[in-house]
């Protein structure tokens, strides 16, 4: 019997809803950042400022690095009246500082890995304790600051998320709607705001509010993202926010939440005058993301699994361990709807051949399922029934094998593939399972290759041609509705791609441009649902916490999910390359 929630009807949350965040991507050099409009809206002198906004750091900060929140005049360096506000490092306390006075304060209150934090930095008059720091509305610090804040010959101008370009003080994480006003807004302890802020007649900057615009900006001031290299990720807009409607969840996104939800399994009496109403049904167990292991130099590899609620978006969570920490996992979703495989890898000292599994539904350590006959296999599929995985490197090896995923046991011989490869993806619908790219040694190691090449999952027997991809590519991932089959990601020749492919799995053709990614990344990971594939960005050089998604069954490109965070040794650098992917509700068994 359901609960039909009758307290979720469209339009719960009212035009003053926070919708929108922006997502920086930092961790310890000046990776991404804002600088604004040099303004003497921003010279206070020595009158009254509040600076606030809602923040969200999911990463534990070790480096010495303090993470920039808020600067005035950061781009001309360390100038006079130089005020920041920061995180500080190994405590992830606030901390307030200005390099020409005594000014350097520090709150109590740990504000990392804490979910959505309200900070608001104060100051009102000229008295003693005037600076005031707040945190989720309570005092968290105070102080005598009376310094004159003109700085660049009293035409300050502001910079977000970072100290100087190519230097410590990197954001990682979440803003949303942050306010500057030139006047004291709050005195004593206060309720914190539970709606978008809104412009005041003392607002002098009003931002990171669109859940699709980084440079939506409510006075007029003109906000300029910066990135420190090409293959940096610019901040991208999020629809992760704090304080959604109330009695909502604060980690999903806003427009989820509206319409009329059925948890659990309802029936209905085909008598009765009733009508269901239409909107958002949610069945359980269904659209969950397993991702595990991955390699972030200079570790061989972590152990830890995060999952995700894929049809809403946020952060990851801490699922379990695998049975042994590795890498460069089988690229493709390797479950069914209930149990997921984590097959082969890259372990100290070698590659291996251990096949793990898990209940998708209950967080929990990995259990010992079987091998695979290929140590180190390259790309995996799936239906709800059997698992299927393919080629190896060193040596490169054309053998397919597979596994009955409701039993443990070692893999059996499916077939060929066409040629030994390794390095490629897969993507699966409940009957045909589809490999593309990938690399082998004839006529060098780095021979790369376009081509795709399927299966019919039920029987056995040697891969057939499939088609194309748009381009000659490895080291990318694999997923799919029950129909469409993409790949995203991967290495080119030279560097890494943000290109997605897709290809309709029933139809032998060429794959076809979906979009990008927002930037270039290899060796990535993914989870899905019969909908939306979420997509790790986390290869070397770039490591990041970073999940996009798109939805599968249009074109576009890739947008802001939330972060991963393993607690392993990779902690704060996401997964890392090639993790493994599982999902209750991918193509192959949707």
């Amino acid at each position: 019997m359901g609960i039909l929630r009758t307290d979720r009807v469209a339009g719960l949350g009212g035009a003053n809803a926070i919708k929108g965040s922006v997502n920086f991507t930092g961790r310890q050099y000046a990776e991404t950042y804002f600088d604004i409009d040099a303004s003497t809206d921003f010279a206070f002198g020595t009158g009254d400022f509040t600076i606030e906004c809602w923040i969200n750091f999911t990463y534990d900060d070790s480096d010495g690095y303090y993470k920039r929140v808020y600067m005035t005049d950061g781009p001309t360096g360390n100038a006079s009246g130089n005020f920041q506000i920061a995180i500080a490092p190994s405590t992830g306390v606030v901390n307030l500082w200005e390099n020409s006075s005594d000014l350097d304060v520090s709150g109590s209150t740990k504000v990392t890995k804490a979910g959505w934090v309200h900070i608001a930095a104060v100051r009102s008059g000229s008295g003693s304790n005037n600076l005031k720091l707040y945190v989720n509305g309570v005092q968290d610090a105070q102080t005598t600051y009376t310094t004159s804040i003109s700085p660049n010959s009293g035409n300050p101008r502001p910079r977000i998320g970072a100290y100087a370009k190519d230097q410590g003080g990197s954001l990682p994480g979440h803003v949303s709607n942050l306010r500057v006003s030139n006047e004291a807004l709050y005195t004593s302890a206060f309720t914190v705001p539970t709606t978008e802020l809104t412009k005041l007649s003392s607002t002098i900057l009003l931002c990171f509010q669109s859940p699709s615009n980084i440079l939506k900006e409510e006075t007029d001031k003109t906000l300029v993202p910066i990135r420190f290299t090409t293959n940096t990720r610019f901040p991208r807009a999020s629809r992760f926010t704090p304080n959604s409607p109330v009695g909502f969840s604060t980690t999903t996104d806003v427009g989820t939440q509206f319409g009329t939800t059925f948890d659990g399994v309802t029936t209905f009496d085909s008598q009765a005058y009733f009508v269901p109403p239409g909107g958002n049904t949610r069945e359980r167990n269904r659209g969950r993301g397993v991702l595990g292991g991955g390699y972030v130099h200079p570790s061989v590899g972590h152990n830890s699994m995060m999952y995700i609620e894929i049809q809403s978006q946020g952060n990851a969570q801490d699922f379990g361990d695998l049975t042994v920490a590795r890498s460069y996992f089988v690229a493709g979703q390797t479950s069914s709807s209930t149990r997921g495989l984590n097959s082969g890898g890259f372990a100290s000292p070698g590659s291996v051949n251990t096949i793990d599994f898990i209940t998708i539904a209950n967080t929990a350590n990995a259990t010992d399922f079987g091998d695979t006959i290929n140590v180190r296999p390259s790309g995996g599929l799936s239906n709800q029934t059997r698992s299927v995985h393919a080629g190896t490197t060193s040596p490169f090896s054309n053998v397919i094998d597979f596994v009955t995923i409701a039993t443990t046991g070692d893999a059996q011989n499916f077939g060929d593939l066409v040629e030994p490869q390794s390095l490629f993806a897969g993507a699966s619908s409940s009957t045909r399972g589809v490999f593309g790219g990938g690399r082998n040694n004839t006529p060098s190691e780095n021979t790369l290759h376009n081509t795709m090449q399927f299966i019919t999952i039920a029987t056995t027997g040697d891969a057939q041609d499939f088609g194309d991809l748009q381009a000659l590519r490895y080291g990318h991932t694999g997923f799919s509705s029950p129909t469409r089959g993409i790949f995203a990601g991967g290495y080119l020749t030279p560097g890494q791609t943000a290109s997605i492919d897709f290809f309709t799995i029933a139809t032998l053709g060429n794959s076809e441009d979906f979009g990008d990614l927002s930037i270039g990344v290899g060796y990535n990971g993914s989870v899905t649902n019969s909908t939306r594939g979420v997509i790790t960005i986390n290869d070397a050089p770039n490591y990041t916490n970073a999940l996009e998604f798109i939805t599968i069954a249009t074109t576009g490109n890739a947008k802001d999910f939330g972060d991963a965070d393993p607690s392993g040794s990779a902690a704060g650098k996401g997964m890392g390359d090639y993790p493994s992917g599982i999902s209750d509700s991918h193509g192959g068994v949707a």
